[in-house]
C-alpha cells in the first residue's frame, strides 16, 4: 500500500454487554468530530466477551437505526458474518442501510467466526444455524461477494448456480445510493480469505496485536494480487486496534507501527463502559498525535481514502 494515502480513523463499539444509548452517545458525539471519519459495529448473536448470558444487539439493526441518528460519519460492521444470512437477503439489508444513511455505508463481510474466540461456536446452535467447514465458509464467501455485486447492479433479473449459492430470478430494487455499491470490506487474515479479498475487496481488515504477521498477511496479499493481475495498491489496508484508555501511548505506538507497515485506514476499538467525552478524546489522544507526529509525511492529513 502506497504511504502517501492518507490514512483515515473511526471507532468501533461492540453492541455487547452494553446499553443501546450509550452507543448512540458515542455515535452522535463521534459524528461531530471531524477527526473521525467512521464508525463500525460487529456481527455477533451471542457476547464473545464480558458476561456470556449479557445483552447483544443484532447488527444490522443497530447500525439502520444509528444511519438515521447520523449525518456525516461512514459506517459499517466489522465484520458480518456472511454464515449468518442468505446473500441476496444481505445485499437487500446493506441496500437499505446505504439508502437509510445517504450513502454512508461501508459494506464489511467475513467467512463467520472461526473456533477462536471458542464463545463463538455456540450462537450456531442457538439460533439453529449450521456451522459448516472452512472450504464451504470461503467459497460462499466468494460467491456472495459476486452475487451481491450484481444485486447492487444490474437492472434485469439474473439466475445464479453457483456451488453455495442458487438464485432464481434475483434483483436488487431500490439500489444503493452509491454507485456502483458501498465499497466493500473483507476481513480476515488466512490465506484462502486473502484469495477472496484480491479478488473482491475494496478494503481488507485485520485485527492488530502481532504487527509483522499482519505485515507477513500484506505482504501475502500482494502477491495474490499480482497473480491475477490487480494492482496492490487498488485495496486499502485497514486494521483494527484495541483502545487502551489507561495507557494511550501504547495505542499511538500501535498506529505508528501500522502507519509504517503501509496501513492506511484505523478501526479504533473501544472498551465498555465508555467514558464521558470518549469521541472527543480519541481524536484529542489518539489520532491527532498520530498524524501530526508524521507531519513531515505527505501522507500525514486525515481524509479518506
Amino acid at each position: 500500500m502506497p504511504h502517501n494515502v492518507r490514512p483515515s480513523f473511526g471507532i468501533m463499539t461492540a453492541p455487547m454487554n452494553v446499553d443501546y444509548h450509550d452507543i448512540l452517545r458515542v455515535w452522535r458525539e463521534a459524528d461531530a468530530i471531524e477527526e473521525i471519519e467512521h464508525a463500525w459495529l460487529f456481527d455477533h448473536l451471542m457476547p464473545i466477551g464480558g458476561d456470556p448470558n449479557g445483552p447483544i444487539f443484532e447488527g444490522w439493526t443497530l447500525l439502520s437505526a444509528l444511519a438515521a441518528q447520523t449525518e456525516r460519519i461512514r459506517l459499517g460492521l466489522l465484520v458480518t458474518s456472511n454464515r449468518f444470512r442468505p446473500p441476496a437477503m444481505l445485499a437487500k439489508i446493506a441496500t437499505t442501510v446505504d439508502v437509510v444513511s445517504g450513502g454512508r455505508l461501508d459494506f464489511g463481510i467475513g467467512a463467520g467466526s472461526r473456533p477462536n474466540p471458542p464463545m463463538a461456536w455456540r450462537e450456531y446452535p442457538a439460533h439453529g444455524l449450521p456451522f459448516y467447514d472452512v472450504p464451504h465458509a470461503v467459497g460462499s464467501l466468494a460467491e456472495a461477494a459476486v452475487v451481491i455485486k450484481r444485486l447492487w447492479t444490474e437492472d434485469q433479473p439474473f439466475d445464479f448456480d453457483g456451488e453455495y449459492v442458487k438464485l432464481t430470478g434475483a434483483l436488487g430494487n431500490p439500489k444503493p445510493v452509491q454507485r456502483p455499491g458501498p465499497p466493500m470490506l473483507i476481513g480476515g487474515r488466512s490465506a484462502a480469505v486473502l484469495r477472496v479479498v484480491a479478488e473482491h475487496a475494496d478494503l481488507w481488515n485485520v485485527p492488530g496485536g502481532d504487527i509483522a504477521d499482519v505485515i507477513s498477511r500484506s505482504a501475502l496479499l500482494d502477491r495474490y494480487c499480482t497473480e491475477i493481475g490487480r494492482d496492490p495498491a487498488a485495496i486499502t489496508r485497514s486494521i483494527h486496534l484495541s483502545v487502551d484508555y489507561v495507557r494511550p501511548q501504547h495505542t499511538r505506538d500501535a498506529i505508528g507501527q501500522a502507519l509504517d507497515a503501509g496501513f492506511r485506514h484505523f478501526v479504533l476499538g473501544l472498551g465498555a463502559p465508555y467514558p464521558d467525552g470518549v469521541a472527543r478524546w480519541v481524536a484529542d489522544e489518539l489520532i491527532t498525535p498520530s498524524v501530526q507526529g508524521r507531519s513531515h509525511d505527505p501522507a500525514a492529513s486525515v481524509g479518506r481514502p
